[in-house]
């Protein structure tokens, strides 16, 4: 299982808390560090299935300078993969990637969910 998150959120400390406490073992990846590439985005996107616009961390300081509250509505799912590989903090965090699923944010029931199965 591969963990992203960035490590001074406090939601991606939860969420490190929550898998360690409960025995799950994953690979960390600090998304400011490694930036989710295009493909990788393309594929969690189909994994996942959500919207792209859910991929968009909305809180973040660079979604508010660019503006994007106003201009995503007129992209598409293109567009948005190609503007999220280009900042990791433009993404939503953390994720918790699985054989079968992606899990974008952290809401400790659907992650229990997904992980007791």
């Amino acid at each position: 299982m591969l963990f992203i998150c960035y490590p001074n959120c406090s939601t991606c400390k939860k969420a490190k808390a929550w898998l360690d406490a409960s025995g799950i073992s994953y690979t960390f990846r600090d998304i400011k560090q490694q930036n989710p590439t295009a493909e990788e985005l393309r594929s969690w996107l189909l994994k996942s299935g959500l919207p792209s616009k859910r991929f968009f961390n909305t809180s973040g300081l660079p979604y508010r300078a660019l503006g994007l509250k106003d201009k995503l509505a007129g992209m598409d799912d293109a567009a948005r993969i190609a503007l999220l590989s280009t900042d990791g903090m433009l993404v939503k965090r953390p994720i918790l990637i699985g054989d079968d699923f992606v899990l974008v944010g952290f809401k400790e029931s659907e992650w229990a969910e997904h992980l007791s199965n």
